[in-house]
């Protein structure tokens, strides 16, 4: 479809070319008032203000579409999630507000165990159907690309199992879809004394079969106390990058695990979580080119310290915003409400926390060139919003669905 868009009140992230931004970049946000946006084939193509609008070509082939003073904005690229899961955990929610811990939680069959039994349990076509339907609320909620996670499978066939949902929803799915490999979540209850037969159970087994079906684009260990350590993590995510797998790392979220550390020396993509990182790891991180994915609403739902956004901004560290979604963590994939708790709860400007979940979001997919931002040649996956007064009435009024409509490879959905 050929469209042109009129009577836009903000253009957002309009940029001719793109990079990724960090520190003080991430302030600047460029817009354009009282704008018009041309799509061709799916496709951003131009864009300008409306008075000059009339010096520009209106093509017999176009439609014409009044956004009627919507703002209209990339759709947010959430590249961190787990949205492949057979069933939720709202129990274990009552038992932490009962005054359960994680590790009581854990004892009593709970946790990352409970997700993986019933994921053992589930069909694949099954598997498939929810995610499906979770998928399709997102994209309703903005979402333009998504990143999604094994690792409730812990065994070969339920880790493969996931995979296959993944790469199922890739080939179905309008929007950008990247598969993350991440058999090394935590340790089954079989292996939970003996961690090397696991660790080598992940290399031997796990990676090659993902190697010959072709199944993931990363690897991912959770580096934590009690779960991998910082020479494990390098280890399994060598031989994943074996296969040609590229590391992301869970660091830094309940201790100084050494997460950061290790992942800026494997030159990963990005490093997620973060609520637990001291000036060195800051430090290590904005002298490298791996960015920080912070997860506001996790903390949020654990009730753990956030993210020290602003620290991290100073310092010059490229940072991108995702929901983690999940069951049992952070059951929400709802980026509008990550984008508002960036603001109110780590003080990010509106303006940061836009570029984080849009161009910054895309960059941690290595879709930077595809996605978040208004640049000829981008998908024109965009978000049209209800009449606001301005960017930072967004986040403002968090609990307001401001989304009129959602655009995906041009046509609207």
């Amino acid at each position: 479809m050929n469209l042109l868009i009129t009577n836009i009140h903000q253009l957002v992230n309009v940029r001719a070319t793109t990079h990724l931004l960090r520190g003080k970049e991430m302030a600047e946000l460029p817009v354009i008032e009282n704008a018009w946006l041309r799509i061709r084939e799916g496709k951003i193509s131009e864009y300008g203000v409306m008075p000059e609008l009339a010096d520009t070509t209106i093509l017999a082939s176009e439609e014409v579409y009044n956004a009627k003073g919507a703002t209209v904005l990339p759709t947010w690229c959430d590249s961190h999630t787990h949205l492949v899961f057979a069933a939720s955990r709202e129990a274990e929610f009552v038992d932490k507000i009962n005054g359960l811990s994680y590790a009581e939680i854990a004892a009593k069959g709970g946790g990352i165990l409970q997700s993986a039994r019933k994921l053992q349990e589930t069909a694949e076509d099954a598997l498939l159907e929810q995610a499906w339907q979770r998928l399709q609320s997102l994209m309703k909620l903005g979402t333009g690309a998504i990143e999604i996670k094994s690792g409730y499978g812990l065994t070969v066939d339920s880790e493969l199992k996931m995979l296959r949902v993944i790469k199922r929803l890739k080939e179905r799915s309008p929007i950008p879809i990247k598969a993350t490999f991440l058999g090394a979540h935590t340790y089954p209850t079989a292996y939970k004394e003996d961690h090397e037969k696991y660790i080598r159970l992940i290399i031997d087994e796990m990676i090659p079969a993902i190697a010959a079906e072709k199944l993931a684009d990363y690897i991912d260990v959770f580096c934590e106390e009690g779960f991998f350590n910082p020479a494990e993590t390098e280890r399994i995510c060598l031989a994943g990058m074996a296969i040609g797998l590229k590391p992301k790392i869970h660091a830094n979220q309940l201790h100084l695990s050494g997460g950061t550390e290790t992942g800026v020396k494997l030159g990963a993509v990005t490093v997620d979580h973060l609520e637990t990182i001291d000036e060195q790891a800051i430090n290590v991180l904005a002298g490298s080119q791996t960015i920080g994915t912070l997860l506001p609403t996790a903390a949020f739902f654990l009730r753990l310290p956030f993210q020290p956004a602003r620290a991290l901004l100073t310092k010059g560290c490229a940072i991108a915003l995702a929901s983690d979604f999940n069951p049992g963590s952070s059951p929400s994939g709802n980026m509008n409400l990550v984008v508002a708790m960036s603001c109110i709860q780590m003080k990010m400007l509106p303006e940061e926390a836009i570029n984080a979940a849009t161009l910054n979001g895309a960059y941690a997919m290595e879709l930077g060139q595809e996605l978040g931002s208004i640049t000829p040649g981008k998908r024109a996956n965009l978000i049209f919003t209800q009449p606001i007064p301005s960017l930072a009435y967004l986040p403002y009024a968090f609990g307001t669905n401001l989304i009129d409509t959602v655009m995906i490879n041009g046509t609207f959905i």
